[in-house]
């Protein structure tokens, strides 16, 4: 199967993020006729039930490994294609890179090259619960290719992340006399509105740190003074999270709680010589895996800006190049290693 037709296969099984099984036992049976094929392995790793890892090897150590997640964001797009573009969800972030991978590795082995590995994780949209638990599971691996939708560019950093959720408290009463309730909503309100105030933390490699509000909920009625509100926040981090935090607590302090979900912290990452270069704002699985699969590079078919939206795509020749791009990465790695 060819890299195109392989990426709307991916495509068109949902794997919602929690609903990966699908997709898991389909590239399952893809890598195991790879390693029966060219004399590999191929294993599932267990993460949570009905929720595992892929990770197939091929020769008696595993230099470089090549890596991406199953997983995707919400809500489930069938793929189509054009002359030049494959469509849907998942087609950048990251089930075309899957398909360049997996071609990859194919033209890899057929002429000749081992020590590499294909690692495919779950959860990378959440919470990365599948890259934490490879990196309990690490095979010895000294270089890892992480692929995410960079333009086939190879990126240098990414920001981490800070989530939180906001909590405010209140008191019910009618709305017609609201001066004996204590509205929650008003209070977060507040809160949010100066936390957007916040200066926050400028790097001179990964740009500005920035701040979203991503949900809002609260209230019981219209005409009821609100006794509960609630959001959730994401910081993009580009240096320690300690000024952000401190600025964030003293905000909240005395009017809401401050309910920390994830921290994730931002990143420098390897390059190669002659490759061009970017630095991305968004998240990946490689801070999960804390060093465990080896140096981190960064590198992926698709551009980020359309990711995640009802226009996600990525073009045919980027595909074509990213397998090339893979090739070469592994080849030059896998080299490097054996001096």
């Amino acid at each position: 199967m060819d890299v195109f037709a392989r990426t709307r296969a991916l495509i068109d099984i949902e794997s919602i993020t929690m609903n990966e099984e699908a997709v898991g036992n389909y590239l399952y049976d893809c890598l195991a006729e790879m390693a029966s094929r060219f004399s590999g392995c191929v294993e599932r790793m267990a993460v949570e039930p009905r929720r595992f890892n892929l990770l197939a090897q091929w020769g008696d150590r595993l230099a470089v490994t090549l890596s991406t997640h199953m997983d995707t964001v919400p809500p489930f797009v069938p793929s189509r294609e054009d002359s030049d573009t494959i469509w849907g969800r998942g087609a950048c972030d990251t089930k075309g890179t899957i398909a360049a991978m997996i071609a990859a590795a194919e033209g890899l082995l057929e002429s000749g090259e081992r020590d590499f590995g294909l690692l495919f994780v779950v959860g990378e949209e959440r919470n990365s619960a599948g890259a934490f638990q490879a990196a309990r599971q690490a095979r010895g691996s000294r270089y890892l290719i992480n692929g995410e939708p960079t333009e086939n560019k190879l990126a240098l950093g990414s920001k981490g992340a800070l989530r939180y959720e906001v909590v405010a408290s209140g008191k019910m009463a009618h709305s017609a006399y609201p001066e004996l309730g204590d509205s929650a909503i008003h209070k977060l309100i507040d809160v949010l509105a100066e936390m957007r105030r916040i200066p926050l933390p400028v790097d001179g490699l990964l740009g500005a740190s920035t701040l979203n509000i991503g949900t809002l909920t609260g209230g019981r009625a219209p005409n009821v003074i609100a006794d509960e509100a609630r959001a959730e926040i994401f910081v993009r981090l580009v240096q320690d999270s300690a000024e952000t935090r401190h600025a964030l607590e003293r905000v909240v302090e005395g009017r809401a709680e401050l309910r920390e979900v994830l921290e994730i912290p931002p990143v420098r990452l390897g390059s190669l010589e002659g490759m061009e270069t970017t630095v991305v704002a968004y998240t990946t699985d490689i801070p999960a895996f804390g060093g465990a699969w080896g140096t981190p590079f960064l590198i992926g078919p698709g551009s980020i800006h359309v990711a995640h939206t009802l226009e996600e795509r990525v073009p045919k020749k980027e595909l074509a190049r990213a397998v090339q791009i893979y090739q070469q990465m592994v080849s030059e790695l896998c080299r490097r290693e054996s001096k």
